[in-house]
């Protein structure tokens, strides 16, 4: 009895998940368009003036005065290796400000983020055909298709690994 009320409650959760939505931000790095999950963000920002700190992996730029909070800021397209967008020396910049339990940070993003709301039905899991979907580093949850455009899900935790997370704390303490 106690299995099938499990078997039950389990096969409600899966329809519920895939007749939900969610909400994603979009934004280019490179040639392709990214997204994470709106509740991994906690705003926007046009991106102030950053400070470069010694002895840092190149991604991080540097740290920066947001709203009060030094945060370390990362350009994924240096850290992704992706080819760069010509919009660096055009207007401003943007930072996605990212919050955890553990550290602060900000991702450089070069136009202004957009909010998509997406179906579940949106969305395909089966990108482990690339990488190893077990891997502790595979940070990419999923492939969102919106019209004819591909979207890469990222999980931006994921991406931020414990030798990085050490490296956000102290470049921000060290500011």
């Amino acid at each position: 009895m106690l299995m099938e009320l499990t078997q039950q409650k389990s096969a409600s959760t899966e329809e519920k998940k895939k007749s939900g939505s969610f909400q994603i931000i979009v934004f280019k790095q490179g040639d392709e368009e990214y997204a994470l999950t709106i509740d991994q963000i906690k705003e926007v920002v046009i991106t102030p003036n950053i400070t470069m700190m010694p002895q840092t992996p190149t991604y991080i730029k540097g740290v920066a005065n947001i709203r009060g909070n030094i945060i370390a800021i990362l350009d994924l397209e240096e850290k992704f290796n992706l080819k760069r967008t010509n919009a660096l020396a055009t207007g401003n910049n943007y930072t996605l400000v990212i919050e955890s339990e553990d550290f602060k940070m900000g991702i450089l993003v070069r136009e202004v983020p957009n909010t998509l709301s997406i179906t579940n039905s949106d969305f395909d899991e089966s990108v482990n055909i690339i990488s190893d979907a077990h891997s502790e580093s595979n940070y990419i949850k999923g492939i969102v298709k919106v019209n004819s455009k591909l979207i890469i899900l990222i999980d931006i935790f994921k991406v931020i690994d414990q030798e990085m997370a050490g490296l956000l704390k102290k470049s921000a303490v060290a500011a």
